[in-house]
């Protein structure tokens, strides 16, 4: 069962080729032999994860229980479970077990999903390389000393390696399609709003949303059905008629209009990248659809508005980890000011404390308008770009990232340049857009490189269609790393 899909094992489980608590103990199994290599996995809760499996067991011998029951999940690690510790990969919260679930999670739950433990990520989700997690560094399952992708490269790397069916990651900036990308795997991030925020621990609340991680659209498909859903605990939440994003999958794309957009293929774009989105550009051509040129003219501000927006709004989430209610709290402190601010120096790592001080700047006074304020500005902008595409079209296509998973270590002395590796993912998270990363090759070195789709609000099931059609005709998904 190891390199099983969701939809595969729904059917292995539903035909009683493998019962819950079997599959659950082959993935634990796997999660222990495997991952001292990755460094992917952070918790793991076998009694629970057990117990859940068992519980599932019972749902299926009933005959009426739903899709997903029995199949393995694993949770990036600031979403919250009761019973579970739900640290962010930070010191600040490694003592933190949570009292209450996440919706998102809790609605996974209630479909049957058994929880295999916790993804590595970067700290509070605040990066690109997976390097700033308290717990070390995530290793990319095609090349170990290669990165995996942030802050969602825990789950990518898990999901690639085989370790769990389906992972459920976190996107402010491009934090699942930029490690789904790197890791070979397919992601998506939903329009804003879809998916409950409620139980996962915030970064930049305007920008965060989560999305699930597997190897295929279809199940990607499968678990976007149990995750939407309006949430009166999350003033965020969406209210609109539920979707079965499954049921459109099989639809011909032929005469669907795929915009590229100039400003995403300029010089600083990898030959091996470019080439392999020409290759995806060629399966949508022998399928029917239609392909334009189309302009986003703001894309290169984007990381410059992405950065003081996330940053702004990262300063003020974090202020409530003071080390008095609960995380970590400095062990020696003359006064009430020295416990503050030991504390947070002490808890956050560097990565971390860079946002915070530069949130806190940009929203200082004498800064405000100069800095968040134009931003919010021009991601207006930016969200008007994309409408004007889309008259022209019906998605985007492009890269995820300006090149496949480089060294680890590589860029960590320059945070500017891993910021601008962002620069084809955050313009869709400033304008609330759902988009996709789909394998779409590999290069010379045998890493992968994957293709993203953006579509205009509420069209995850356009995305998914296209994408299913483009698994259809190729193999890449299907591509498993010797580890």
């Amino acid at each position: 069962m190891k390199n099983t899909t969701v939809i595969e094992s729904v059917r292995a489980l539903k035909n009683k080729k493998i019962s819950a608590l079997e599959l659950a103990q082959e993935y634990l199994s796997q999660i222990k032999t495997q991952n001292p290599k990755l460094n992917a996995v952070v918790t793991l809760n076998e009694e629970c994860t057990l117990a859940e499996a068992k519980a599932a067991d019972k749902a299926l011998a009933q005959g009426n229980a739903p899709d997903l029951t029995g199949v393995p999940i694993i949770y990036k690690d600031l979403f919250c479970q009761k019973g579970w510790r739900s640290a962010c990969a930070s010191k600040m919260l490694d003592s933190f077990v949570s009292p209450y679930t996440a919706t998102v999670v809790e609605n996974l739950q209630n479909v049957g999903m058994v929880t295999l433990g916790r993804a590595n990520m970067d700290e509070f989700a605040m990066g690109s390389t997976n390097e700033s997690s308290f717990y070390g560094t995530v290793s990319n399952p095609w090349q170990l000393d290669a990165i995996a992708g942030g802050s969602s490269g825990g789950s990518a790397a898990v999901v690639a390696a085989r370790l769990a069916p389906a992972a459920l990651g976190s996107d402010t900036g491009g934090s699942i399609r930029q490690p789904a990308s790197y890791c070979g795997i397919t992601g998506i991030k939903p329009t804003y709003g879809m998916v409950s925020r409620f139980g996962m621990v915030a970064y930049a609340s305007s920008l965060d949303q989560a999305g699930p991680m597997a190897q295929t659209a279809e199940d990607c498909a499968l678990l976007l059905n149990s995750m939407v859903g309006f949430d009166q605990k999350d003033s965020t939440s969406l209210e609109r008629a539920k979707e079965d994003y499954t049921q459109g999958l099989n639809q011909p794309i032929k005469g669907l209009t795929v915009g590229l957009p100039k400003e995403y293929f300029s010089d600083g774009l990898d030959a091996e990248v470019a080439k392999a989105i020409e290759d995806v550009v060629a399966q949508l051509q022998a399928q029917g659809a239609n392909i334009v040129q189309i302009s986003l003219p703001h894309t290169e501000l984007s990381i410059a508005s992405y950065y003081v927006i996330a940053s702004a709004e990262a300063s003020t989430n974090l202020s409530r980890f003071d080390g008095v209610r609960y995380g970590y709290r400095t062990p020696q402190y003359d006064d009430l000011t020295d416990m503050y601010e030991k504390s947070r120096s002490e808890g956050f790592g560097a990565e971390v404390k860079r946002r915070i001080m530069i949130g806190t700047y940009v929203l200082s006074h004498g800064y405000y308008d100069a800095y968040y304020v134009k931003a919010q500005q021009l991601r207006r902008l930016i969200a008007n770009d994309f409408q004007e595409a889309f008259k022209k079209c019906d998605v985007i296509l492009g890269p995820v990232t300006p090149s496949a998973a480089y060294l680890q270590g590589s860029v960590q002395d320059d945070p500017v340049k891993m910021y601008l590796g962002d620069i084809y993912t955050t313009p869709v998270n400033l304008a609330g857009l759902p988009a996709m990363s789909l394998p779409a090759g590999f290069n010379s070195k045998g890493l992968p490189i994957g293709a993203q789709l953006i579509g205009d609000y509420f069209t995850e099931a356009k995305l998914l269609n296209i994408a299913h059609q483009i698994q259809q005709v190729t193999d890449w998904h299907k591509k498993m790393p010797a580890l």
